[in-house]
């Protein structure tokens, strides 16, 4: 599934209020099915990635981006591996071993699980411990997040 980005304000704004609540350790997710009223009809599907922080996170600009950075490296780093899993073996592909077995929870494995046929919109919201988390453990919750859509 190809990663896009969700961007607007009232695209945000309604992912925000009327999208599904997902909670891991260092992030949030709203999750919203389909594409918004917003969004061109010609978009493809994909996973549409949004995130949102607020400096009650922290003051400095320079920490909020770096939190962005993180959980949205993290998220596009789950959806490659799990492109990549259909493919190779594990041990090719380089996820770290919370990841693959993340992505194998639910009852079925990664390596069965069917595509999402439709577009997914998500807007993640970080916590402040996203920003000195190790990255294995952001890796993991995207793992986890990616298993419950």
């Amino acid at each position: 599934m190809k990663l896009f980005r969700l961007s607007g304000r009232k695209v945000c704004e309604r992912v925000k209020q009327k999208g599904f609540l997902w909670k891991g350790k260092h992030f949030q997710a709203r999750m919203l099915r389909g594409l918004s009223r917003t969004m061109p009809e010609t978009s493809p599907a994909g996973l549409y990635i949004g995130v949102l922080t607020s400096t009650k996170l922290h003051k400095s600009a320079v920490k909020r981006n770096r939190m962005r950075r993180r959980c949205r490296e993290a998220m596009r780093l789950v959806m490659q591996g799990m492109t990549a899993l259909g493919d190779k073996p594990r041990e090719a592909t380089g996820l770290a071993g919370p990841v693959v077995g993340a992505l194998q929870k639910g009852g079925e494995s990664a390596r069965g699980a069917q595509p999402l046929s439709r577009s997914v919109q998500l807007l993640l919201l970080p916590r402040s411990s996203s920003l000195s988390a190790p990255f294995d453990e952001l890796l993991a919750d995207a793992g986890h997040l990616i298993a419950s859509l």
